[in-house]
Protein backbone atom coordinates (compact mmCIF):
# COMPACT_ATOMS: atom_id res chain seq x y z
CA UNK A 1 0.00 0.00 0.00
CA UNK A 2 1.44 3.71 -1.00
CA UNK A 3 -0.65 6.50 0.55
CA UNK A 4 0.49 10.40 -0.23
CA UNK A 5 0.72 12.29 2.72
CA UNK A 6 1.17 15.41 4.45
CA UNK A 7 3.21 17.47 7.21
CA UNK A 8 0.93 20.19 9.48
CA UNK A 9 4.39 22.01 10.24
CA UNK A 10 5.02 22.75 6.92
CA UNK A 11 3.17 21.10 4.65
CA UNK A 12 5.02 19.26 2.10
CA UNK A 13 3.85 16.09 0.80
CA UNK A 14 5.14 12.94 0.27
CA UNK A 15 4.74 9.08 -0.40
CA UNK A 16 4.74 6.75 2.22
CA UNK A 17 5.41 3.05 1.08
CA UNK A 18 3.38 0.61 3.89
CA UNK A 19 1.84 1.42 7.50
CA UNK A 20 5.06 2.29 9.20
CA UNK A 21 4.63 2.77 13.45
CA UNK A 22 5.68 7.00 12.52
CA UNK A 23 6.81 8.95 9.80
CA UNK A 24 9.21 11.28 9.55
CA UNK A 25 8.65 14.81 6.71
CA UNK A 26 11.37 15.06 4.51
CA UNK A 27 11.22 18.48 4.60
CA UNK A 28 10.99 19.71 8.20
CA UNK A 29 11.99 16.60 9.67
CA UNK A 30 8.69 16.56 12.31
CA UNK A 31 7.98 13.21 13.44
CA UNK A 32 4.63 11.82 14.33
CA UNK A 33 2.90 8.65 14.37
CA UNK A 34 1.22 7.48 11.20
CA UNK A 35 -2.05 7.39 12.17
CA UNK A 36 -2.14 11.00 12.83
CA UNK A 37 -0.81 12.02 9.37
CA UNK A 38 -3.32 13.61 7.11
CA UNK A 39 -3.59 10.59 4.00
CA UNK A 40 -4.72 11.99 0.47
CA UNK A 41 -4.84 9.33 -1.45
CA UNK A 42 -3.96 5.37 -0.79
CA UNK A 43 -3.03 2.82 -3.31
CA UNK A 44 -1.40 -0.47 -4.47
CA UNK A 45 0.41 1.54 -7.31
CA UNK A 46 3.12 3.32 -6.39
CA UNK A 47 3.07 4.90 -9.66
CA UNK A 48 -0.49 6.22 -9.16
CA UNK A 49 0.63 7.42 -5.43
CA UNK A 50 3.48 9.60 -7.54
CA UNK A 51 1.43 11.02 -9.91
CA UNK A 52 -1.47 12.03 -7.06
CA UNK A 53 1.06 13.45 -5.33
CA UNK A 54 2.50 15.28 -8.40
CA UNK A 55 -0.89 16.62 -9.14
CA UNK A 56 -1.41 18.20 -5.96
CA UNK A 57 2.11 20.02 -6.28
CA UNK A 58 0.78 21.49 -9.48
CA UNK A 59 -2.40 22.41 -8.55
CA UNK A 60 -0.71 24.19 -5.28
CA UNK A 61 1.48 25.99 -7.37
CA UNK A 62 -1.02 27.33 -10.05
CA UNK A 63 -0.15 24.54 -12.81
CA UNK A 64 -2.85 22.44 -13.14
CA UNK A 65 -3.50 22.42 -16.81
CA UNK A 66 0.10 22.42 -17.39
CA UNK A 67 0.13 19.10 -15.45
CA UNK A 68 -2.50 17.64 -17.01
CA UNK A 69 -0.53 17.34 -20.32
CA UNK A 70 1.82 15.25 -19.46
CA UNK A 71 1.79 11.51 -19.95
CA UNK A 72 1.41 9.08 -16.69
CA UNK A 73 4.43 8.06 -14.95
CA UNK A 74 4.61 4.71 -16.49
CA UNK A 75 4.64 6.32 -20.02
CA UNK A 76 7.61 8.64 -18.81
CA UNK A 77 9.63 5.82 -17.26
CA UNK A 78 9.50 3.92 -20.63
CA UNK A 79 10.24 6.93 -22.26
CA UNK A 80 13.74 7.23 -20.22
CA UNK A 81 14.34 3.56 -21.08
CA UNK A 82 14.52 4.42 -24.88
CA UNK A 83 16.01 8.05 -24.09
CA UNK A 84 20.31 8.32 -24.82
CA UNK A 85 22.46 6.00 -24.37
CA UNK A 86 23.75 3.49 -22.45
CA UNK A 87 27.03 3.51 -20.97
CA UNK A 88 29.02 1.27 -22.89
CA UNK A 89 27.60 2.89 -26.42
CA UNK A 90 28.73 6.08 -24.75
CA UNK A 91 32.16 5.03 -23.86
CA UNK A 92 32.58 3.05 -27.66
CA UNK A 93 31.91 6.25 -29.15
CA UNK A 94 33.83 8.36 -27.02
CA UNK A 95 37.00 6.53 -28.17
CA UNK A 96 37.01 3.49 -25.21
CA UNK A 97 37.86 0.23 -25.66
CA UNK A 98 34.77 -1.19 -23.44
CA UNK A 99 36.00 -4.65 -23.32
CA UNK A 100 39.57 -4.05 -22.34
CA UNK A 101 37.89 -2.04 -19.86
CA UNK A 102 35.47 -4.57 -18.28
CA UNK A 103 38.75 -7.09 -18.57
CA UNK A 104 40.78 -4.94 -16.38
CA UNK A 105 37.80 -4.03 -14.14
CA UNK A 106 37.30 -7.95 -13.73
CA UNK A 107 41.47 -7.96 -13.34
CA UNK A 108 41.75 -5.62 -10.63
CA UNK A 109 38.64 -6.75 -8.51
CA UNK A 110 39.97 -10.32 -8.16
CA UNK A 111 43.01 -9.57 -7.74
CA UNK A 112 44.35 -11.35 -11.71
CA UNK A 113 47.97 -11.09 -11.72
CA UNK A 114 48.33 -11.20 -7.95
CA UNK A 115 49.28 -14.12 -6.61
CA UNK A 116 48.46 -13.28 -2.99
CA UNK A 117 45.03 -12.34 -3.67
CA UNK A 118 42.47 -9.85 -3.88
CA UNK A 119 43.72 -6.21 -3.39
CA UNK A 120 41.75 -6.59 -0.26
CA UNK A 121 42.97 -9.66 0.79
CA UNK A 122 46.65 -8.76 0.65
CA UNK A 123 45.95 -5.62 3.59
CA UNK A 124 44.41 -8.18 4.96
CA UNK A 125 47.59 -10.70 4.91
CA UNK A 126 49.30 -7.54 5.71
CA UNK A 127 47.50 -6.68 9.08
CA UNK A 128 47.84 -10.01 10.12
CA UNK A 129 51.25 -10.70 8.99
CA UNK A 130 53.37 -7.95 10.30
CA UNK A 131 54.62 -7.34 13.76
CA UNK A 132 53.57 -3.83 13.64
CA UNK A 133 51.38 -2.65 11.21
CA UNK A 134 52.16 0.73 10.96
CA UNK A 135 49.82 2.78 8.04
CA UNK A 136 53.76 2.95 6.10
CA UNK A 137 54.21 -0.86 6.73
CA UNK A 138 50.99 -2.03 5.28
CA UNK A 139 51.10 0.14 2.32
CA UNK A 140 54.58 -1.06 1.62
CA UNK A 141 54.04 -4.25 2.31
CA UNK A 142 51.05 -3.80 -0.33
CA UNK A 143 52.26 -2.07 -2.88
CA UNK A 144 54.95 -4.70 -3.28
CA UNK A 145 52.61 -7.01 -3.86
CA UNK A 146 50.85 -5.15 -6.81
CA UNK A 147 48.39 -2.93 -5.07
CA UNK A 148 48.28 1.11 -4.78
CA UNK A 149 49.24 2.20 -1.44
CA UNK A 150 45.83 4.89 -2.48
CA UNK A 151 43.95 1.74 -2.24
CA UNK A 152 45.36 0.45 0.66
CA UNK A 153 44.49 4.00 2.96
CA UNK A 154 41.27 3.69 1.84
CA UNK A 155 40.89 -0.38 2.89
CA UNK A 156 42.62 0.80 6.54
CA UNK A 157 40.14 3.60 7.09
CA UNK A 158 37.04 1.44 5.89
CA UNK A 159 38.36 -1.59 8.51
CA UNK A 160 38.39 0.92 10.95
CA UNK A 161 34.97 2.60 10.39
CA UNK A 162 33.22 -0.57 9.83
CA UNK A 163 35.07 -1.90 13.11
CA UNK A 164 36.81 -4.98 11.84
CA UNK A 165 40.25 -3.14 12.74
CA UNK A 166 41.55 -0.70 14.88
CA UNK A 167 44.36 1.99 15.14
CA UNK A 168 46.25 2.50 18.43
CA UNK A 169 49.36 4.83 18.14
CA UNK A 170 49.48 4.61 14.39
CA UNK A 171 49.34 0.63 14.97
CA UNK A 172 46.66 -1.15 13.25
CA UNK A 173 45.33 -4.64 14.81
CA UNK A 174 42.12 -6.50 13.40
CA UNK A 175 39.48 -7.91 15.48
Amino acid sequence: MYAVVGCSECSALWVVEGRPERSECPQCGTTRQYAKRKQFVTTDDPDQAREARAAMLAKRQGHADAFAELDSFAEMDRYLDEAGVDDEEYLGEAGVDTDAVSAAASRAESGAGNSAGSRKEVVLSALRDLDEPTEKAVVDYATERGVPAEYVRDALAKLTRRGRATESGGTYRLL
